[in-house]
């Protein structure tokens, strides 16, 4: 509690005396509040579960942004691997269960799907930056944002196509984890893997920032994400925090896919579409900002929501058209970044990356 507490006053000292987050996540709020009036209390549940989710995915980028200046760009492919452990892993279990009921196991094998997906994120993680990144680092005197965009974005394309050629481009995906009704809550029926995603992001986002703000090798991380050169001189190894900072940021985004395979199938490509987002609310609250990507996680969900919900007409030279629904829902989020950077180039919590423009 202790630490929850801890994090909410952060948050409230983000916005306070900051004009523009206040601005912008005063606007969300109201919006939230007439998405629930118009498309009932069920709209702003969605909301915010994918809201929790897209906050999940986004710290962790911010994770690596903040602390090694990498532009992850194979972020989304992350979510795709978790997508695909958590299927591997559930699917023979459900079907297993279907022959021979044990309760026990049915209630557990979502959670056992979801633990080998951020296993496995953890352990990509470290190959990945073991492999590629640090012989990047030590040839790479200037021009290091640059070549480590470059480097994920080809990490992407290998991962993508590689699983293409390995998987196949099908579909898998489940209809839900946990057989059972729905929750009522009031007049809402929630369903069970929406509210367990949800605290499974929320209990993930607070372990993280207890982590990092509550024991050692956290706060040489964030030591590390300050000044790299005095953390170094101050004795933190380099090699030990790098490593590890990749494989939390991955283990997150897995964690992610596995979270939500009832609402995500897996499939080679699944991963582009949250990448997207997470990038979204990582601009938009600030390069590296970790508390911030956790409010931008929730304000872009809810900008998704109110332009699904919300259509209009407009005509320009005799033409008609029509500007929300699904078809929109990338472009609308995307537009209000662009307005918000435009008047506020760090974010709306501003940046805590430190020297990413000079690189």
């Amino acid at each position: 509690m202790k630490e929850q507490s801890s994090l909410g006053s952060t948050l409230v000292k983000k916005l306070t005396g900051n004009l523009a987050a206040t601005i912008v996540v005063g606007t969300t709020l109201v919006l939230a509040v007439v998405i629930g009036v118009e498309g009932g209390p069920s709209q702003v549940i969605n909301s915010i579960v994918t809201g929790g989710m897209w906050a999940l995915l986004a710290v962790g980028l911010a994770l690596v942004f903040g602390v090694m200046n990498v532009p992850h760009f194979a972020h989304g492919e992350s979510f795709m691997v978790g997508a695909y452990v958590a299927y591997f892993v559930f699917n023979p279990i459900h079907t297993s269960l279907k022959e021979n009921p044990n309760t026990f196991l049915g209630v557990t094998a979502p959670f056992l799907a979801m633990l080998a997906a951020a296993v496995a994120g953890l352990i990509l993680g470290v190959i990945l930056e073991r492999l590629l990144f640090y012989p990047l680092r030590l040839k790479t005197k200037s021009g290091w944002v640059m070549n480590a965009f470059l480097l994920t974005v080809g990490i992407s394309f290998i991962l993508t196509n590689g699983t293409t050629l390995t998987l196949g481009p099908n579909f898998r995906g489940i209809p839900r984890y946990w057989d059972v009704p729905p929750l009522q809550v009031g007049s809402v029926r929630v369903a069970v893997d929406r509210i367990i995603a949800f605290f499974i992001a929320i209990i993930s986002i607070v372990a993280l920032w207890f982590f990092l703000r509550q024991t050692r090798t956290g706060r040489a991380i964030r030591a590390v994400s300050q000044d790299e050169l005095g953390a170094q001189m101050m004795g933190i190894n380099l090699n030990f925090i790098y490593p590890l900072t990749f494989a939390l940021a991955t283990a997150m985004a897995a964690l992610s896919g596995a979270s939500l395979l009832f609402m995500f199938q897996a499939y080679p490509t699944v991963g582009l579409k949250p990448l997207y987002f997470a990038w979204y609310v990582v601009m938009l609250a600030g390069l590296g900002n970790v508390v911030g990507a956790i409010v931008g996680g929730f304000i872009v969900a809810v900008l998704q929501s109110a332009t699904q919900l919300f259509t209009f007409t407009v005509t320009v030279l005799g033409h008609e058209f029509q500007i929300g629904g699904i078809a929109w829902e990338d472009v609308i989020p995307t537009f209000v970044m662009i307005i918000v950077l435009l008047v506020v180039p760090s974010g709306i919590f501003g940046s805590e990356v430190k020297g990413v423009q000079e690189q």
